[in-house]
């Protein structure tokens, strides 16, 4: 089947709900409206206003209650209506979703999969534009997922609602109805800690994820370069193995997101790769990501976000390392 990511998600939360009658969807407007971005559109009809919850406008509602009903043997899927209002849910998952496994010595956990959009390049307002992925990677026991295509949003998604353990599952806003892709009607699952070798390529590695993959590719195509291009797809944990194989092998690394640049995600990987492979780099590591100030208005995210061009100037830099 064709899909875009809605539909793709759409059709995994379908599946998932059929397969494991312990699922219950809960958000705000999920239900009747089918969710802002209609991802859980029509699923209220086929599982009953008791397995597809309309929540009220409480964030830390709606974590707090999915933690209970994780614990208490179902299998929650929130949807947060957008990452910059999961702050206030923030308590919820970094003191007591985190740490069950932990502190009962894995008598106890926390199956759920929190889903919410992220990242800019739609103008809107900065907190419906969050890239909030380095605050959840940073707690021991928060699962960080970011699909970049529909084919890997739907069998990430499905992955991640057979685990045992709470996951944010981070849904790149701008690719939501992007661009379609064929994928598998059935049910699939696509590894959860396992970075995606887009291409292969001998003279430099660009790693990426999330709404950069596109742009990244973009440029390695109009430039003609021969690149190493990775999408994560798994923020946390990060596949350190092919990273680093990668890096060992072009000796040279740009890592390109759109968060921002300070104790982002690139600098965590940028210093593991300074730990196993410095002596194997043939230029320094190069970072793009976006300045480190609040998300701007929307006439402006053009020239905060990465784009082509920044990303080009870093290669050829690169390059001539």
């Amino acid at each position: 089947m064709m899909a875009n990511m809605v539909t793709a998600l759409n059709n995994a939360l379908e599946q998932i709900m059929k397969e494991n009658e312990k699922a219950v969807l809960l958000g705000e407007d999920i239900g009747t409206d089918g969710g802002v971005f209609r991802v859980t559109d029509g699923l209220i009809e086929k599982f009953g206003e008791k397995r597809v919850i309309d929540t009220p406008l409480a964030e830390s509602g709606i974590i707090g209650t999915s933690i209970g009903m994780a614990l208490s043997g179902m299998h929650p899927i929130p949807e947060i209506q957008f990452a910059g209002f999961m702050f206030l849910g923030f308590a919820q998952l970094i003191n007591h979703a985190t740490r069950y496994r932990t502190r009962t010595r894995s008598a106890m956990s926390v199956p759920m999969v929190v889903r919410t959009p992220v990242s800019g390049g739609v103008r809107t307002l900065e907190h419906h534009s969050e890239s909030p992925e380095a605050y959840y990677s940073h707690m021991g026991g928060l699962i960080v997922v970011e699909p970049s295509n529909p084919y890997d949003a739907k069998g990430l998604l499905i992955k991640a609602s057979r685990m045992n353990d709470p996951i944010i599952f981070l849904e790149p806003t701008k690719l939501y109805r992007l661009f379609k892709q064929e994928i598998p009607e059935g049910m699939y699952e696509v590894p959860i800690g396992k970075a995606n070798i887009l291409r292969e390529g001998e003279d430099l590695t660009i790693i990426t994820y999330g709404t950069m993959v596109h742009v990244v590719n973009s440029v390695v195509e109009k430039k003609g370069l021969n690149a190493e291009v990775i999408d994560l797809r798994t923020i946390n944990p990060l596949d350190e193995a092919t990273i680093i194989s990668s890096a060992k092998k072009t000796g040279r690394v740009a890592i390109v997101h759109e968060a921002s640049l300070s104790f982002g995600v690139g600098a965590e990987i940028a210093a593991r790769i300074a730990d196993k492979a410095i002596f194997e780099l043939k230029a320094p590591i190069i970072r793009v990501g976006s300045a480190s100030l609040p998300y701007p208005f929307p006439g402006y995210e053009n020239y905060y976000v990465p784009n082509e061009i920044k990303i080009a100037k870093a290669l050829d830099r690169l390059m001539s390392s």
